[in-house]
Formats: C-alpha cells, structure tokens, sequence
C-alpha cells in the first residue's frame, strides 16, 4: 500500500523524483498510488538515537518532503497539524516543500504561519506554460519567506520573467522525465530559462535531463543513473 511520508531524509541536493512524478515513481515500486497511508518514519525528525540526540542533524542537509508524493494533498489534510508541529518543532532544520497543489496553501497552513517559518522554503512546481501562468499568480500572493520554482518535467519553454521581475524568487531549477515513457526535454529550453535567470540575477539549477533529451538535432536517451551527471557536465547552473 503505498504511503503520505513527509520526509525524504536529508540530503543536500534534491534527489529522487519529484512530485511530477508522484505516480511513475510509485509504479516502479508497485504502489496504488490512489490509496494514502502514513508511513512507519512519519516522525523521523523527531527519532532519537541511543545518546538521545536527534537521528536528523542540520549538517546533513535539508529535509525534502513528500519527494513522491505532495505535502498537500486532500487526504492528508487529518495528518498535515501533526507535521507541521514537527516542523516547528526543529526550527534547527531546513525544511523543503514541494507543490503543484499551490491554490490549496492558505487551507493547509498552521495558525502560527504569519509570514512563514524561516526555515522552511516552498517550491511550486510549473512543467509548462498553462501551468506556470495558473500557479505562479497565487504562489506569489501566498504568505512564505522563501520561495522556489520548479520546471520538472519541464515539458515546452516557459516564461517566467513577470514572475523573476517581482524579486521574490530565490531559485529556479529545471530537469527532464525520467522513466521508460519520459517525454522530451529540449536543451534549449533548459538555456532560455536559465537566460532567463541570469537577468534577473535569480540562481538557477539544471538538475537532471531527463530519459530523452534533445540538444541541437540530436536526441539522446540517458539512463537514470547519469542524468544528474549529464547536467552538471553542461556547466550551465548560475549563482548555485
């Protein structure tokens, strides 16, 4: 039965796949990904080893949750006061959200919320233009402190540039699909967001191609395990 975990560990680069790809990930590990249950490490920043010290240190990196799934999906609305007293509860952690539920913020955050936690970052994911344009409006309207964009799958070239231009974006990060059904990831896409970036001095990452991958007139299929790899070795991150 597949599960709502919210933590993914900690680990200082975004591993695994993200909540675009909640149900293939769930899949490859023969999960109904229409059933939701917690998982046995739902309180794992709160797990202590035999010293009595927290298992989860702030120099492990930052707590990605619900890496296959979404922080805020509807049925896991009874378990969400829990987490969110878990998260306040190690303000020492860095805590990171990742959402393509964005219009549902305001119902799902705690009463202390203000103008956010500092050590918590929201991502909202926007895999194509149509998307982008829905999600963004509210993302930006919506009370955090620290704010990210996410292009993954990034499926067609997406302008972002009225979103950069408001100075509330601390990152953009863009990466392809993976999995044997992967759609294409244009290069070229990848460098006019990247350009983008740039002029508004906002840090970009180019995270993973993705399964296929086009650059120039060539497609390529990469295997999962260099995609991250191939990115890096395009040297096109900014400020990151």
């Amino acid at each position: 039965m597949p599960t709502w975990n919210p933590w993914h560990g900690c680990d200082k680069i975004s591993a695994g796949c993200l909540n675009c790809y909640v149900y293939r990930r769930d899949e490859e590990f023969g999960k109904d990904s229409s059933l939701v249950t917690q998982t046995s490490s739902f309180d794992l920043p709160l797990k202590k080893n035999r010293k009595g010290e927290y298992k989860l240190q702030p120099e492990e990196g930052t707590v990605y949750t619900c890496m296959t799934s979404d922080f805020f999906l509807e049925k896991a609305d009874p378990w969400r006061p829990e987490i969110w007293r878990i998260i306040r509860a190690r303000s020492d952690l860095k805590f990171y959200i990742i959402t393509k539920r964005i219009e549902r913020f305001m119902n799902c955050i705690p009463e202390d919320w203000g103008e956010g936690y500092d050590h918590v970052t929201i991502c909202c994911t926007c895999e194509n233009q149509d998307r982008a344009d829905y999600r963004l409006p509210i993302f930006l309207q919506m009370p955090m402190k620290h704010r990210e964009i996410i292009h993954e799958p990034m499926l067609e070239p997406v302008e972002i540039r009225p979103y950069l231009a408001l100075g509330l974006i601390e990152k953009v990060i863009c990466g392809g699909e993976s999995g044997p059904d992967a759609r294409l990831c244009d290069f070229a896409w990848i460098l006019n967001t990247m350009n983008q970036c740039v002029e508004y001095e906002v840090p970009f990452y180019f995270k993973q191609t993705g399964a296929r991958f086009k650059k120039g007139r060539n497609i390529y299929r990469i295997e999962r395990k260099n995609q991250m790899a191939q990115a890096a070795k395009a040297g096109v991150n900014y400020r990151c």
